[in-house]
């Protein structure tokens, strides 16, 4: 067993106060935020079950991500009008652009802070990478 693995290795929770595993070797039946959000579940409020660790190798610090458990989990609220709404709104904002007050068709850079036409008007044709 390397150092690392055995450093991420604690199922009784010893070490860190919850089991932990190592990266890829959790038991079934627990799942990260993501993995959960795939399945169209979310953990409803339950505390945390487990988490898996991995060493990185640059820093030496540990990444850690938590796991939930399937059984308890509960299904994903489905997104009402009124959010709808909002999103598109939200949208509709980041695609404005506050030099020329046009919709942009796309998400305005913030490296920008404008359209690409308002940032570089000396250009007639738009820009393209090489």
């Amino acid at each position: 067993m390397s150092a690392a693995f055995g450093k991420c290795f604690d199922p009784a929770g010893a070490r860190y106060g919850v089991p932990t595993y190592p990266w890829r070797y959790a038991p079934d039946g627990l799942a990260t935020r993501q993995q959960l959000r795939a399945c169209g579940l979310r953990p409803g409020g339950q505390p945390i079950a487990a988490q898996v660790m991995r060493a990185s190798r640059r820093s030496g610090a540990a990444r850690v991500a938590y796991l939930y458990r399937l059984d308890l989990a509960k299904p994903v609220r489905p997104m009402t009008s009124r959010k709808w709404g909002a999103l598109a709104l939200e949208m509709l904002v980041r695609r404005t652009c506050p030099g020329c007050g046009l919709d942009a068709g796309y998400v305005i850079p913030t490296s920008l802070g404008m359209c690409v036409t308002c940032a570089f008007p000396d250009h007639s044709e738009p820009l393209r990478s090489p």
